[in-house]
């Protein structure tokens, strides 16, 4: 007996041990793997429909994989060459204005204006100009700039290579995943220590959660796309395709969300053509992501999941604090499992409790 206590001692010992090592193995690819993990959930019912017209699961599978990569990489390549010839007509719009002496006029506007004369007054005593200040003003800002770029420039080609790499990953986790996943799930089923009707509960929790909150965040982003695409339609934003699309995407990050695209718009309207269309367009976009942020994205998530909504915001927001992004999706799902596996305990404690009582 003493014998077998040593044994299972040391086989637990041993296999904690291996945990804790195979996660630091696997610590740099964790980020691509949940995203792979939630890519498959949500790519799961279209896998059996494809599987039921190919009969083969690795060319399903593969199929997939190959529509999600070019679904990434067209588009991107796509915004990669408008960015370029946005940034182009910038350019030769900047050398027109600088040939043609806008900066010269505005430089001369600025200097003769009354608030420019007024510092001058003050100055004037201790022997300064603001015309002599300004270039060195400028010339050291524009060195700062350069020094920036400089010293960041290494760093943002490491980034670029480390999204194309984790891409990569991503894709061939996504591909195994959806030709083996089944496979790796039953698995995983097998080892848990509960009841069948308790593993049912516990496991169909964190598929529909995964599945309702994904749902729901691409449902959502659609529509702020959707709505913001239709305000700068409306104020006469140009590109507004484009920068629905952009919103779209945008609406799926948990930091800045679609503010990011409809600000500058709302910038650009004000400058272009006044505070009327600059103002239509900030209460658009502002009372239409407040209506799908607070009502029809809490509706569209809560589906499936069975939480409470005010459950369904701390597991949001405590999932994005916890793990970043991805704690999108990790917070609701270890809320609904908890509350699954207290479901569990109350089903075969509780009810224990009560008889002996």
């Amino acid at each position: 007996m003493e014998r077998e206590r040593i044994i299972q001692v040391f086989f637990f010992g041993f296999l904690a041990l291996m945990a804790y090592e195979l996660y630091a193995i696997l610590t740099p690819f964790l980020t691509p793997m949940m995203w792979a993990i939630l890519l498959a959930f949500l790519a799961h019912p279209l896998l059996i429909e494809l599987d039921h017209l190919v009969r083969r699961r690795t060319l399903s599978a593969l199929i997939i994989t190959l529509g999600v990569a070019l679904g990434v990489i067209l588009p991107a390549i796509w915004l990669s060459s408008r960015l370029a010839a946005e940034a182009q007509t910038l350019y030769a719009q900047v050398t027109t204005m600088l040939n043609g002496g806008g900066l010269g006029q505005a430089r001369d506007w600025m200097l003769h204006s009354e608030i420019v004369q007024s510092i001058n007054r003050r100055l004037a005593p201790r022997g300064l100009k603001i015309e002599d200040e300004i270039p060195k003003h400028f010339a050291a800002a524009a060195q700062v700039a350069s020094e920036y770029v400089a010293q960041n420039l290494t760093s943002a080609a490491r980034n670029v290579a480390t999204v194309v790499i984790d891409f990569a990953i991503i894709l061939l986790i996504f591909f195994y995943l959806l030709r083996d996943g089944e496979s790796y799930y039953n698995s995983v089923r097998e080892l848990t220590p509960l009841h069948e009707d308790d593993k049912k509960a516990v496991f169909e929790t964190l598929r529909s959660t995964l599945s309702s909150v994904m749902r729901g965040l691409m449902l959502t982003a659609l529509l702020q796309g959707a709505t913001i695409g239709l305000g700068l339609l409306i104020s006469g934003v140009p590109y507004w395709a484009f920068l629905a699309l952009a919103s779209a995407a945008a609406g799926l990050l948990p930091i800045g969300g679609t503010a990011l695209v409809w600000v500058p718009a709302t910038l650009y309207l004000f400058y272009t053509a006044g505070w009327g269309w600059a103002i239509f367009l900030v209460v658009w976009c502002s009372v239409s992501i407040a209506i799908i942020d607070n009502f029809i994205k809490p509706m569209a998530m809560k589906h499936g999941t069975g939480l409470p909504t005010l459950a369904l915001f701390f597991g949001i927001a405590g999932g994005l604090e916890a793990y970043g992004p991805i704690g999108l999706f990790i917070g609701p799902a270890i809320m609904s499992v908890f509350a699954a596996l207290l479901r569990v305990y109350r089903k075969t404690y509780g009810g224990s409790r009560k008889e002996a009582a």
